[in-house]
């Protein structure tokens, strides 16, 4: 096609390529006639054999060089930043005007601002993440503000109906989503894991209440079956008639005004006054696998951080080391700390990854039966598990075992549970209410109403009168060892002394003594040697 194109071209100039032919004269007697060629030169004529030439000789030069089509200007792109605010609210849940959405916000705004306000600093942590799962999961993105109904944002939230997590899931619909708890771990306290399984258990809800959001956030809060009671009961699918009636908890009623209230703050947080708040940055972290038990504290020494740290980034862990028995365990660690921990722990013998054991007592055991089986000394059960008494142990009591040289006492204080209990939830009797009704309500039994509010055997209740309903608030109890000051002792080692014998019989830690007297690791000690050791006055020597 483009050959065709230049040969037309050509055609039409071609007339530009000759010399114009001279005027016909006339020739002279005895002169011989000019050849065929030089006849059709004189007279302009052009010959076939002339084009085909010209043409030839033309494609040629045009093969010599680069062939230049006209090009178009390149479409003018603007490229637009949108700046996404800390706190995005992005109106894809409806808010409604009602009395309860209006005291609540002024409640928000006025005399709870400092606490709503901690919330809102604490979301800056997790939304982020939280509106990344819901999109994945199709929920809408502003109900990520929901976790601040349920938790304020507290991972370690724990209330007193025993739901745990920033969502606020009890053990059977945990179960549902596949999240384990148990002595070890507290899945519903992960904050991936529970987000992932609150937004399937909303769009589950949202499809059982054919597709109204507010009679699905309300079930959330109170369960499915008490919102389809409440709508028989009232004959209306309506929430706000719902709330008008007395066919939904106090609780429940006061559920969806206090998200749309925290909405609307959000929406504007200038009108609201909260402007110049300075909301946390999001956590940033790394995720390694673990293959098989492994301390905290030896991931944290990895990372070049404190166990504090670690512990923090994986809330769910309730105990001083990854789940026993659980290979290729996801643990959460500080950005940019992966690839160092990832090189140190692939260096670390495996018989070193756990340094301690968790032995449950049962009958028949005893300190010295343990010492033989894991071939410790008595001694380090008694000094690390503060044992008063040897031969008092009970039937189901958790006993840390050392297995390794330098332990710490890491291990009993975390067996003390982390969570961070609400407020003890209180109830108003009302009329035609006994203990049994109550009881079964709230899901606790008769006996602990009546040791709660020292009821003793009476069944008496008057209308109007404060129970409680559940547990004191407060942390399990667990004995910790008392370390008084410290004093100086300056001690002289004997033969057949180890850092180890010392340490154990002093009840100070290996590396302090290093510390104190400036020892490198394996260093042989020499009768006669002085060391210095700053022992509580509570220890030994």
């Amino acid at each position: 096609m483009l050959r065709f194109f230049l040969v037309t071209l050509l055609l039409f100039g071609l007339g530009g390529c000759f010399t114009p032919a001279p005027k016909q004269v006339d020739i002279l007697p005895g002169a011989a006639p000019e050849t065929a060629q030089t006849e059709e030169s004189v007279t302009g004529e052009i010959t076939p054999a002339q084009v085909d030439a010209a043409v030839e000789e033309a494609v040629e030069v045009l093969n010599q060089q680069p062939l230049v089509l006209p090009i178009e200007p390149p479409a003018v792109v603007i490229e637009e930043t949108i700046d996404i605010p800390v706190l995005p609210y992005w109106g894809d849940f409806p808010l409604s005007d009602h009395p309860r959405v209006d005291k609540l916000y002024k409640l928000y705004t006025g005399n709870a601002r400092k606490t709503f306000g901690n919330w809102l600093k604490r979301a800056g942590l997790y939304i982020p993440m939280i509106q990344k799962v819901f999109e994945e999961e199709e929920v809408p993105l502003d109900l990520a503000y929901l976790a601040m109904i349920e938790s304020g944002f507290n991972v370690r939230a724990y209330s007193w109906a025993h739901a745990a997590g920033p969502w606020q899931f009890i053990e059977s619909t945990a179960k549902l989503y596949d999240m384990k708890n148990d002595w070890w771990q507290d899945q519903r306290c992960d904050i991936e894991k529970a987000t992932h399984a609150a937004a399937q258990h909303l769009k589950y809800l949202h499809q059982r209440f054919d597709g109204d959001w507010y009679l699905a956030v309300a079930a959330y809060n109170a369960g499915g079956g008490k919102v389809r009671k409440a709508i028989r009961k009232k004959g209306s699918r309506d929430y706000w008639d719902l709330v008008d009636g007395k066919v939904l908890r106090e609780e429940t009623k006061n559920y969806i005004p206090k998200l749309i209230a925290a909405l609307k703050v959000v929406k504007d947080l200038d009108a609201a006054g909260f402007g110049d708040l300075e909301v946390h940055e999001p956590i940033e972290y790394e995720t390694v696998s673990i293959p098989s038990s492994t301390d905290l504290d030896v991931v944290a020494r990895f990372c070049d951080v404190d166990y504090a740290t670690i512990k923090a980034l994986n809330p769910q862990l309730k105990r001083w080391s990854t789940p026993p028995g659980c290979k290729n365990y996801q643990l959460k660690v500080p950005a940019g700390t992966a690839e160092q921990f990832n090189l140190l722990y692939a260096e670390l013998p495996k018989d070193q990854r756990a340094r301690y054991h968790r032995h449950q007592i049962k009958s028949g055991d005893t300190l010295g039966k343990l010492a033989r089986t894991y071939r410790i000394q008595i001694d380090d059960i008694i000094t690390l598990n503060n044992i008063e008494n040897p031969r008092a142990l009970k039937i189901g009591q958790n006993l840390i075992l050392p297995l390794q040289e330098n332990f710490t006492s890491l291990p009993v204080d975390s067996l003390a549970d982390n969570y961070q209990r609400s407020y003890r939830k209180t109830y108003t009797v009302r009329s035609g209410d006994s203990l049994w009704k109550i009881a079964k309500r709230f899901g606790v039994s008769e006996k602990e109403l009546r040791v709660w509010n020292r009821l003793g055997w009476s069944n008496m209740l008057k209308p109007g009168q404060k129970l409680a309903v559940s547990k004191p608030r407060g942390r399990t109890k667990v004995a910790s060892r008392k370390v008084g000051p410290a004093k100086k002792v300056v001690y002289s080692v004997r033969p057949g002394d180890s850092l180890w014998k010392i340490g154990r019989q002093f009840d100070v830690e290996l590396d302090m003594i290093r510390l104190w007297n400036d020892l490198s690791h394996g260093q042989v000690l020499r009768p006669g040697q002085k060391l210095t050791l700053m022992v509580p006055t509570s220890g030994q020597g």
